[in-house]
């Protein structure tokens, strides 16, 4: 069976197709990128064809019909590339790559089954979400914005050691709780800054905290103190949220999935210029389900995040609870349920 999978931008995108595609070992797998993407450094195990496309933005003009123009080139050239690679069925995760990929798809005859982390779909996905042959779900409510036929609730996948126990390779002590801050793929300035003014009071307490500050904030090492680590990344993310007491930070679809598989309680911050304000939306689900807190940035200051962390460090009974309602957000054989749908479609 040979599979096109379409993934293309951020994290969030490309690391639940590479979950999908670690469960396809007996396929073929080509993948379909955006030059100058993340997916160029991250997609090192499958041929990767590039494509030039991007979104409609802004009000209509001269840009729109380049846009069209660029969108209808590389419906062509996926069409072909289909065609050429003998492809059986295409996997994508949304976002501007999935428009020339769902639409080549469905010119071809070939069965495509979409994946929309979020809990607000994105456009193109609301858009061609008709022309799938399955759209599967992060979050429960993004079902209510799409044609309720084609769509079923899979969670998101996350990679496969997110699903063992793994090694913290840190130093922080077993038995003293642990604050992890985490902005998102390319850290949180604003977050950064509550966290380095509530840190005194939080390690005050006895608690480390592994702050993870991205690398686009100058104030990255204002902060210091002998249980207060701050990176710009950190490689093992399965075991830094596996061994966290606590977890700050924002809310994009992948972060929450990892929180609900290795049951971490969180304060959430959403990004306040997501589109459509989707991470609030996804921050919601775990509200309502207990197992997180959620906070509008704008309104947020640092003794209000303080008081919120210090009140749940001093609560082990509410931390725990936390936790096991996170769990109930988790699909653990996420990424082989969607494989299993993709082979079936794949070899109809």
């Amino acid at each position: 069976m040979r599979v096109l999978i379409a993934a293309s931008g951020t994290g969030g995108h490309i690391f639940p197709a590479l979950a999908v595609a670690q469960q396809l070992s007996g396929a073929q797998i080509d993948w379909l990128g955006v030059p100058d993407r993340l997916e160029q450094t991250l997609i090192q195990d499958y041929p990767l064809h590039s494509i030039s496309v991007s979104g409609f933005q802004g009000r209509p003009g001269l840009h729109t019909l380049r846009t069209l123009s660029r969108l209808i080139r590389a419906i062509l050239r996926v069409k072909q590339m289909l065609k050429t690679l003998n492809v059986d069925v295409v996997f994508t995760t949304g976002g501007y790559i999935a428009a020339p990929a769902i639409l080549a798809a469905r010119w071809q005859g070939i069965p495509v089954m979409l994946h929309e982390s979020n809990a607000i779909p994105g456009k193109v996905t609301r858009l061609l979400a008709r022309f799938c042959t399955q759209v599967a779900v992060g979050f429960t409510p993004a079902a209510n914005y799409l044609p309720s036929s084609k769509t079923r609730w899979t969670s998101t996948p996350v990679r496969e050691n997110f699903l063992s126990p793994q090694t913290l390779e840190l130093p922080v002590p077993e038995a003293v709780p642990l604050v992890v801050v985490v902005g998102g793929s390319q850290g949180a300035v604003a977050v950064n800054q509550l966290v380095r003014d509530c840190a005194p009071a939080w390690l005050a307490t006895g608690a480390y905290i592994v702050h993870l500050t991205g690398d686009r904030d100058p104030q990255a090492q204002a902060f210091e103190h002998p249980h207060y680590i701050a990176l710009p990344f950190y490689h093992n993310m399965a075991g830094l949220l596996q061994r966290a007491t606590l977890a700050v930070g924002r809310s994009g679809a992948g972060t929450l999935t990892e929180l609900a598989i290795t049951q971490t309680p969180a304060v959430l911050i959403p990004y306040p210029f997501a589109a459509e304000d989707h991470q609030y939306h996804n921050a919601m689900t775990f509200v309502e389900q207990e197992a997180a807190l959620v906070f509008r940035q704008a309104q947020l200051t640092a003794k209000q995040l303080e008081q919120a962390v210090l009140e749940l460090l001093q609560s082990p009974e509410r931390l725990a609870k936390m936790a096991a309602q996170a769990e109930t957000l988790a699909v653990k054989d996420s990424a082989a349920q969607l494989a299993q749908l993709l082979i079936q479609y794949g070899e109809a």
